[in-house]
């Protein structure tokens, strides 16, 4: 592993440690409840994805909190800066992640397989 990935991972561990504090001190509860599978910085940190769990939350739930977070997403970046005492927070996009679902339905299909 190269300096600058071991420089990227270690950002990508301070905000996923970061963004939950940074949501916690939020007035809005609704936000306290997410919680962060991952976060993936781009090659020159300026941006970052942070992909948040779905527990089974339906799509207008999804579009609600993904409201909700591009509303907070400033104040997130904020803490993230004084906290660090960056110059510059990545960009920060969320997204629930789809992957755990697809594999679900991927075991099932090779479940069902299995019984035939």
């Amino acid at each position: 592993m190269t300096e600058a990935q071991i420089k990227l991972k270690r950002t990508e561990s301070l905000l996923a440690e970061l963004i939950p504090e940074a949501l916690a001190s939020l007035n809005d509860k609704r936000l306290h409840e997410v919680d962060i599978l991952e976060v993936k910085c781009s090659r020159g940190k300026s941006d970052a994805k942070v992909y948040l769990d779905p527990k089974d939350l339906s799509e207008q739930g999804k579009r609600d909190y993904l409201k909700l977070l591009a509303k907070a997403r400033p104040i997130v970046e904020t803490f993230c800066l004084k906290d660090q005492g960056w110059y510059k927070c990545p960009t920060l996009t969320f997204e629930f992640d789809e992957q755990l679902e697809k594999s679900k339905k991927i075991e099932e299909l090779f479940k069902r397989i299995a019984k035939d």
